[in-house]
């Protein structure tokens, strides 16, 4: 659904965002800008972009087993960008057999000035085949970068989550994503549930960002959900009319052109909210990618539409805005009675959330309206035969909550950065929470059974 070329896309979203306002559902609580600097601690005129590729980065279609595409980042100098793939050798001279495709190029300007950014959409690709890509202008190229395609099979794979980077990205948030790399090198995507930069509209910061990750999102490909910081201030005009003006521009949260810039995330989600709200197949996982910041309740409707295809066994959500939050008045009961129900029809497995800035994962729990305390509440090492769904909320960044202990809480964390490793198999799905140091934090594992709810066969709790 919803097709249209890349370019058309990428420009009317932007478009989009200088010249009308969304129609929004937001969540209120906590939704601000909160400016509270991530203090560069180097100058921002060195995130500035060069002739030379910078900000390569890899993004999963739909449908990952037969392509994938690279966003990257130069100078206005650069005009032209071009790519270049081949079969993947153990020696050199793959490069005699390069084809080489013309990128899509889109101006770009922020507060560090005019950039150029382009886009590559590689097609028509062997599934769970290597291959060795580089991009450039023909004067400039990147290295030639290694990435292998989705098996066409529900085959086992590793993902890493984290939660919020947002600040101090460089000097304290690095550690943590090359940890991640370090346990889990071969991962398949790392997912991000939303606030990965603390000002959305700051270069810079993203700058810090892509510094903090290096070589990772060349090879490994993100898949992401926008967070509220992701979000910016931008005045449209509108033919609306009230009494205290006549046609002045109004003020509007919309996501960041940047994140429409930096990535190639499927179109398959709900007009208006391309690239923010979207799903990927992915070896018998079915992954959706929730914008809890805009339009939830047409989420809604597009969620029961994907959640009633028939397709992967497993069933996988990304938000960042807690169904279950884990820190000091930030419920969001709006967003819990709205999107929870569906969850519960739909058998889906785990959601994975950022926003609080502490850690608390449930066991399987299901919705009763009007109460926090839900069926299948924490009892150890076995779930009741209710099922239902696995909530996790974690930080990988620095900036922390106050922790508030809640009944459905199986295993919580305040005050320590966290990646989290999942590996997925046909039936087995086992989930780590690591820290910063690599240290184990939490661990469970479920098991899909015929007919009937998922078994949490190993739990990890912590002692009340």
């Amino acid at each position: 659904m919803y097709q249209r070329t890349k370019l058309q896309a990428k420009t009317a979203l932007i478009g989009l965002s200088l010249l009308l306002p969304f129609c929004v559902n937001r969540i209120e609580a906590h939704d601000g800008s909160h400016q509270d600097s991530p203090q560069l601690k180097w100058p921002e005129h060195l995130y500035k972009p060069t002739p030379i590729p910078d900000r390569i980065c890899t993004s999963l279609p739909q449908d990952p087993t037969t392509g994938f595409s690279v966003t990257w980042r130069t100078d206005v100098s650069a005009t032209e960008g071009l790519a270049e793939i081949a079969l993947a050798e153990g020696g050199p001279d793959f490069t005699s057999k390069a084809k080489q495709i013309k990128g899509r190029t889109q101006a770009f300007k922020s507060n560090l000035g005019k950039a150029l950014y382009h886009q590559v959409d590689f097609t028509d690709l062997k599934p769970a085949t290597r291959y060795l890509y580089r991009v450039g202008s023909g004067t400039h190229w990147s290295e030639w970068i290694q990435f292998q395609t989705a098996s066409s099979e529900p085959e086992p794979f590793v993902f890493v989550y984290f939660g919020d980077a947002q600040n101090q990205i460089k000097s304290h948030w690095s550690r943590v994503v090359r940890q991640a790399f370090a346990d889990a090198s071969r991962a398949a995507f790392f997912l991000h549930a939303g606030d990965l930069v603390n000002s959305g509209a700051s270069d810079a910061e993203w700058g810090e960002w892509y510094y903090s990750n290096g070589f990772i999102p060349r090879s490994i490909p993100v898949v992401a959900a926008p967070g509220n910081h992701e979000m910016v201030n931008v005045k449209v005009k509108t033919d609306e009319k009230d009494e205290t003006d006549d046609d002045k521009p109004k003020t509007v949260r919309q996501v960041t052109p940047h994140w429409f810039a930096t990535f190639a995330f499927p179109e398959n989600g709900p007009k208006g909210l391309k690239e923010t709200c979207y799903y990927i197949d992915y070896q018998g996982a079915r992954i959706v990618v929730l914008n809890s910041n805009q339009e939830t309740k047409l989420q809604a409707e597009w969620l029961e539409e994907v959640l009633s295809q028939p397709g992967p066994k497993w069933k996988i959500v990304s938000c960042h805005h807690p169904i279950y939050s884990s820190a000091a008045g930030r419920d969001n009961k709006p967003l819990r009675e709205l999107w929870q129900p569906i969850f519960d029809r739909h058998q889906v497995d785990l959601v994975l959330q950022g926003h609080d800035h502490t850690y608390s994962r449930t066991n399987p729990i299901k919705f009763r309206p009007g109460s926090l305390t839900e069926l299948n509440v924490p009892t150890g090492q076995q779930t009741q035969d209710e099922g239902g769904t696995i909530y996790a909320v974690s930080v990988s960044g620095p900036k922390m909550y106050d922790l508030q202990p809640q009944t459905f809480m199986a295993n919580w964390a305040t005050k320590t950065q966290l990646y989290q490793v999942l590996k997925v198999d046909e039936d087995v799905l086992t989930y780590r929470a690591m820290t910063a140091t690599g240290d184990l934090h939490d661990e469970f594992t479920i098991k899909k059974r015929d007919g009937q709810p998922n078994e949490l066969v190993h739990s990890k709790i912590r002692e009340k």
